[in-house]
């Protein structure tokens, strides 16, 4: 009997990774990662591992996550140390309680190895702080995309006037909806709102707004998935925070000084 490691591979920076998940990338015989995986990661495999490619877009799953589950099952049952990678942490939408519940139900040995939330790692890279004493003290991890068929359990009563800080996974495609039904329970239009695209890699783009003029703003400049939605005062910050737009900025002066 193999083993199955369920890695969260991070929020895009390969250097995001914790050094466990990457000690299970170079022991692994089989890689199955997801869409959102650094590739750059996969260079650590050891020579022989099979990569499996899970990837998963909106609306278009190139391998069904039965699929999925029953390859887990297959090639750890034939001894093989398999590592599955998933963008971000595997417990946050990744579905990887599903597939930890699967591998139990199989009598298959495994571990959770946790990683950074883009909730988390693409609002800090936008210099936007998801606690701050004078901003906000509750935040929220919230799924913007519903799974097909289910009716909307979200609960906007409580997140619009509940919660001080919103980190909305998969939403730029429900955008005026999720607009629509936090200003309908409460939240005022003027809350500020920040849309932070492939956040802590080299294409991060960051738009800001209120929630009252934030669709205009996405549809304006074209952001598109993968992105990260933050709803709070806490964006207020970013003004004086916004820490890797400098940083590139000043990496491109050095470059043009060499």
């Amino acid at each position: 009997m193999g083993k199955v490691y369920l890695v969260g591979a991070g929020p895009g920076d390969s250097e995001l990774i914790t050094i466990k998940g990457l000690k299970c990338i170079q022991e692994a015989d089989v890689i199955m990662y997801d869409r959102l995986v650094n590739h750059e990661l996969l260079s650590y495999a050891k020579n022989g591992a099979d990569l499996i490619y899970c990837g998963k877009k909106p609306d278009c799953h190139l391998m069904d996550q039965e699929i999925i589950n029953q390859l887990l099952v297959m090639h750890s049952k034939r001894g093989k140390v398999v590592t599955r990678l998933k963008g971000g942490d595997p417990f946050v939408y990744g579905r990887g309680g599903e597939e930890a519940e699967m591998l139990v139900e199989h009598g298959v040995q495994f571990e959770i190895v946790p990683g950074i939330t883009s909730g988390i790692a693409a609002s800090t890279y936008a210099g936007i702080p998801v606690t701050h004493r004078d901003y906000g003290s509750t935040f929220a991890f919230v799924t913007g995309h519903q799974r097909k068929g289910q009716d909307n359990h979200l609960c906007w009563e409580s997140l619009a006037k509940g919660i001080d800080t919103l980190a909305i996974y998969m939403g730029v495609g429900n955008l005026p909806y999720i607009q629509q039904q936090l200003m309908k329970h409460g939240r005022p239009g003027s809350t500020p709102v920040a849309v932070v695209h492939s956040g802590t890699t080299a294409k991060q783009h960051t738009v800001t707004g209120t929630l009252a003029s934030i669709v205009g703003i996405v549809e304006k400049h074209q952001i598109q998935n993968p992105s990260m939605i933050i709803v709070g005062k806490v964006v207020l910050l970013r003004e004086k925070i916004k820490w890797f737009e400098q940083l590139k900025h000043h990496e491109v002066e050095l470059d043009a000084l060499m």
